[in-house]
């Protein structure tokens, strides 16, 4: 019995981008096109198949912990970054301030889909999700260059809008204009707030 059950949500690729060194900067570069393969997308600073472990896993490991690479793609919503944009009192957030991968528009409540849902691209390329990506202070400083005085409006607006990481679970093409299907895991939901 599939344990992955098909939606009829599909959305479409608005933004395809790279941060090839993130030492040097967040800002991510736009794409037309990912190659996308097991290690992520080749020129990604975020690629490959294990990372060092960061602030979303201190409670279960040291910082800089070799861990399995579950963030090699950064996925915002289109619709999540036009709420962000109006709160913070501008009008457009370039998903670029924040080194995003890729933008998708027509998912319902994105930064929400549940962990393990696959994103299905039409060469058949697939992403799993791993898990919301909560928001942080380093994308102010870029903001802040664009909107002098509203970087600090970013980390409050972008709380539950920021989208989600993935990893690859099928290679293939992504590219701009791509449609992409959504997958979500056939279980109910877990009621068990943990402490």
């Amino acid at each position: 019995m599939p344990a992955l059950k098909p939606t009829k949500i599909t959305g479409t690729v608005t933004f395809l981008g790279h941060v090839a060194d993130r030492q040097a900067q967040l800002a991510s570069t736009p794409l037309t096109r990912i190659d996308a393969n097991f290690a992520g997308y080749a020129a990604e600073s975020h690629g490959g198949l294990t990372r060092p472990s960061d602030s979303r896993v201190l409670s279960q490991y040291p910082r800089n912990t070799e861990i399995r690479n579950t963030r090699q793609f950064s996925i915002l919503s289109e619709e999540e970054l036009a709420l962000i944009a109006k709160e913070m009192g501008v009008k457009t957030f370039d998903p670029q301030w924040l080194g995003a991968s890729m933008v998708i528009s027509g998912i319902p409540d994105f930064t929400h889909i549940p962990p393990s849902s696959r994103l299905q691209f039409s060469s058949g390329a697939t992403l799993t999700v791993d898990m919301e990506n909560r928001p942080c202070v380093l994308p102010g400083p870029v903001i802040e260059r664009a909107h002098p005085g509203l970087g600090k409006l970013f980390k409050p607006a972008a709380l539950g809008r920021r989208g989600v990481t993935a990893w690859v679970e099928r290679e293939g093409v992504i590219s701009h204009g791509d449609q992409v299907s959504l997958h979500v895991p056939d279980q109910r939901p877990w009621n068990h707030v943990p402490d």
